[in-house]
């Protein structure tokens, strides 16, 4: 059994949506709260208070306010537990040595919302045929009518409600069965901003993805107009900022679900076709770290890409259908710089687009990067030789790796 998400739109009335907007200020000061407590107590006496100490000290809050007292239980546990999270981060990242990031407190505009943690307790799923619309029942607010689909159904666990952009969500975790099938054929993976993806799965066998580009010219240039009106109006309690940030957040949220429907989609296809995947690695915070001004439109484009969720992404759904994951080490390897038929490193500038080898190797740089991953994965060098010819430093003929079957491979 695997997690599944369903996001629902959720469409309350307008006596629903006061409701849900009391109850989301309520978490966000129940979390403000116990953040506060937190440091009081640290402070004054050297001692870290703990989930369940907080969780105890929540039933004397419900005790003395009638307003928490409405509210579910386990909801305000869960928000307890986001806390808690937000602490644990913070100390992992201190260790690792990171820049810390202390949990901060949330203005409500910036609260996403709340959880629960049992289906049936605060909260119960009516869902239509195969999981599709349907209606929620929610403690305190009452049945809101929900739209939306599950891809695979599943036994319902968990719930979020999330405000975003002045929308009112359900995101649903089930349980499920996976269902995901994955090909029988091998490829390497080279990302990229020139094209978002090169696949190379055999000799001949070249997949191009382009890059859609969702951050171009004439969507900055929106943007930074929509961001110039919300920075003119100085008052943040007029209907006219309001008006102008809910413009520049449904403009934002437009773009977000159009590079996540892309990531998934390519994802998905990708996993479909191929039963083994050989990438290399890449730490997106250090290729987009350093550089200054004149390096700031190639971070944005690659930030535009989102290159880490893509990889999180395909990863998830290459193990959920069984494929294999080869993930190459770039600085071993060196895809980009080293020739996928000789095997001969040569530095190359970024704005060389073209690989030329001495050997008569020519094509394009993503190309022979994603050969280069190929090889490394099915044979364990660049060049897709066999290792006794490597090492023989003979005559032999190069060896033009034809991509088997994954079924082949086993044997």
């Amino acid at each position: 059994m695997v997690p599944r998400k369903i996001t629902y739109r959720m469409y309350p009335t307008k006596q629903q949506a006061e409701r849900l907007l009391e109850l989301l200020g309520l978490h966000q000061r129940v979390y403000n709260t116990a953040l506060e407590e937190r440091i009081r107590m640290y402070r004054d006496s050297a001692q870290s208070l703990g989930f369940a100490a907080q969780c105890k000290g929540l039933t004397a809050w419900r005790k003395q306010c009638e307003a928490l007292a409405a509210v579910n239980a386990q909801s305000l546990q869960v928000t307890l537990k986001r806390l808690d999270l937000a602490y644990a981060a913070f100390f992992r990242r201190v260790k690792a040595g990171e820049t810390a990031g202390f949990p901060r407190f949330k203005a409500v505009e910036r609260f996403s919302g709340w959880g629960y943690k049992t289906h049936g307790d605060g909260w119960r799923l009516h869902a239509g045929d195969k999981m599709q619309h349907g209606h929620v029942r929610l403690s305190g607010v009452g049945m809101i009518k929900l739209r939306g689909k599950a891809r695979t159904p599943g036994e319902v666990k968990t719930a979020e409600v999330q405000h975003k952009g002045g929308k009112w969500y359900l995101s649903v975790t089930v349980e499920c069965e996976p269902q995901r099938a994955g090909g029988t054929v091998a490829m390497g993976m080279d990302w990229g901003l020139e094209t978002f993806a090169t696949v190379c799965s055999g000799e001949n066998d070249t997949l191009s993805v382009a890059n859609p580009r969702f951050l171009d010219k004439p969507q900055r240039q929106k943007l930074k107009l929509l961001q110039q009106a919300v920075s003119r109006k100085k008052n943040k309690c007029t209907n006219n900022r309001r008006k102008s940030v809910a413009l520049l957040s449904a403009e934002s949220r437009r773009i977000a679900d159009r590079r996540k429907d892309f990531l998934h989609k390519t994802s998905a296809n990708l996993v479909k076709q191929y039963g083994l995947i050989a990438t290399e690695q890449l730490s997106v915070k250090n290729m987009t770290a350093n550089g200054g001004e004149y390096k700031k439109g190639l971070n944005r484009s690659i930030l535009d890409t989102a290159p880490s969720t893509f990889l999180n992404l395909l990863k998830t759904k290459a193990e959920e259908a069984g494929s294999l994951w080869v993930e190459v080490p770039t600085r071993q390897v060196k895809p980009s710089q080293t020739c996928h038929r000789c095997g001969i490193q040569r530095k190359k500038l970024l704005s060389e687009r073209t690989h030329r080898c001495s050997c008569g190797a020519s094509c394009s740089r993503d190309e022979n990067a994603a050969r280069v991953m190929l090889n490394w994965a099915l044979v364990g060098n660049v060049t897709g030789q066999e290792l006794s010819e490597v090492r023989s430093r003979g005559s032999l003929p190069t060896l033009i790796q034809e991509t088997p079957p994954i079924a082949a491979l086993a044997v």
